[in-house]
Parts: C-alpha cells; structure tokens; sequence
C-alpha cells in the first residue's frame, strides 16, 4: 500500500469534486476537472483525449508527474503534491497566425493569479515563464527566480497547454539551473508568499485563464482589441531589458527587447537594427 497523500500535513491533496464543484458552472469554459495521483504527462494524456475527440475545457492536474516536460524538451518535475501540475484543453477557432498568444496568455493569467493570491511580486519573462521575488525584498536579497513555465502544443484543431508551477519546494528540492540561466528556479515558499494553499492558487489561474481565453477568442484572437497585448507588456520583464535570445537553428541574436508586435513575437533592437523573435530561449544579460 502506498503512503497516504495526508502524511506529509503541509502539503495535502487537491480534492477533485471541490474543484469540479467550483470550476464547471453553465456557460463557463471549463467541462472537466480531474485530478490524479500520478501520470507521466498531463499534456501526453490531454492530448490524447483530444485525438479521442473530447471537448473544450478539459482540466487534467497530477499530484506527480514522472515524465514532465517544460519548453525547449527540458524536464519538469517536483516531489509529489509540492506544485500545481495542469494540463487543458482549448479548440480555438481563430487564425492560425494568432495561436502564439496562447501561451503569452497563460503567462499573464499566471502572473495575475500568483500576484493575488500568494501576494509576491511577479512578472512574466518572453514567452510565458512566471519568475517571482519577494514582495518587499531587502537589502542584498536576489532578484527574481523562475517559479513556473508554459508548454503550448498544437494538435489538429486543439491546442493543449500545461502549466507547472512551484509552490512549496525546499532549496534542496529544486533542479539546478541551465547553464547560462539568469533566473534560478525558485519556489513561491522561498519568496515568503502570503498564500501556498495550491486549492486557490488552482483556483485563481484557471478563471483568470478562462477570463482571458474568453475576451481573446470573442475578439477573434485580436491581442490588442482585447486588451492582452497592454497586459502583456506592462507584466513583461523582458521589455527594456539586455537579452541575448538563442534562435532554435543557433543563432543568438543580440540587443534591447523592446516590445510584442501583434503576433506575440518579441521584437529586438540590435545594432543591425530591429528583429522578430517568434520562438527562442532568452537570456537577460547583467
């Protein structure tokens, strides 16, 4: 028999029939809510659901995840109930071109939700990572630390977006960094959040998600007749800063992230002048 999910009192279970209670209501996004013990994947098994034609609004969290994957193919995993671990299912009918404002739309949800209720200061960096800092921080404190991340992937007329975030973790439970990292992973417990009950954290993300899903898709996917695009930038730590962005074919591109164009891509003023990123892993440079 295996341990009990209650032995470890400061990390309890998510209780799925109080979560489906509060999060399926009539004319509300979400259909679904299940939560699981343990899975390899929440966005492997929401994907099949898909492909097995269910309907918009699936909610998948796993307590554990053993084969977690974030963006770029790097790893996702956390001790067992220490984080948010959730998968969902949209079928967006807009333009194929707008579909990268998805995840960009997941990290504002994150950070809009995290900043209410665990009550630290967070912002988004480009595309969708949550980093997170004290909410007063002191003197000689570090600045942010990357708390959760965004994987978006595209099935034939769905879209399956997961979310990792992390809630309790110890120091000593956190991977090390990626080399060159500028954001070490962190916790929302290591940044003294006000609130790591993961129930309204769940809670918060999901109807800020379905909130921002909702306006984006009334506009036809429109970021900035729905008002996502000025959330974007005015949550985006990226904007203003020294980036160096490492292009998937190796190419690094170098300069000021100056902005979001209407595509979600980053724009990048460089000494050659400016440039589109649509997809790249960034570096801020100190």
């Amino acid at each position: 028999m295996g341990a009990s999910p209650y032995a470890d009192l400061s990390r309890p279970p998510l209780r799925e029939r109080d979560l489906r209670r509060a999060l399926v209501v009539p004319g509300g996004l979400w259909t679904d809510v299940r939560v699981v013990a343990e899975t390899a994947s929440t966005n492997t098994d929401v994907a099949a659901a898909a492909r097995d034609g269910a309907p918009e609004g699936l909610v998948l969290v796993a307590e554990s995840q053993t084969a977690g994957r974030g963006r770029l193919g790097r790893g996702w995993s956390a001790p067992p109930r220490a984080g948010i671990t959730v998968s969902v299912l949209l079928r967006p009918d807009v333009a194929p071109r707008r579909l990268g404002w998805l995840p960009l739309l997941a990290g504002v949800s994150l950070v809009e939700a995290v900043g209410r209720i665990a009550v630290v200061d967070a912002a988004v960096k480009w595309p969708n990572d949550l980093v997170v800092r004290p909410p007063r921080p002191g003197p000689g404190e570090a600045g942010y630390g990357k708390c959760a991340g965004v994987l978006a992937e595209g099935l034939t007329g769905a879209v399956v977006l997961g979310i990792g975030l992390n809630v309790s973790q110890r120091a000593d439970e956190l991977p090390a960094p990626p080399a060159g990292a500028t954001f070490p992973p962190t916790s929302l417990a290591l940044v003294d959040a006000a609130g790591t009950d993961r129930d309204p954290l769940l809670r918060a993300l999901l109807r800020q998600l379905a909130d921002w899903y909702g306006r984006w898709r009334a506009t036809g996917g429109d970021a900035d007749a729905c008002g996502l695009r000025t959330a974007y930038r005015d949550n985006c730590v990226t904007l203003g800063s020294d980036v160096a962005v490492s292009l998937p074919d190796g190419e690094v591109v170098r300069g000021v992230g100056s902005d979001v164009d209407p595509d979600g891509r980053l724009l990048v003023t460089t000494p050659d002048g400016p440039r589109a990123v649509a997809a790249g892993d960034v570096n801020h440079v100190r």
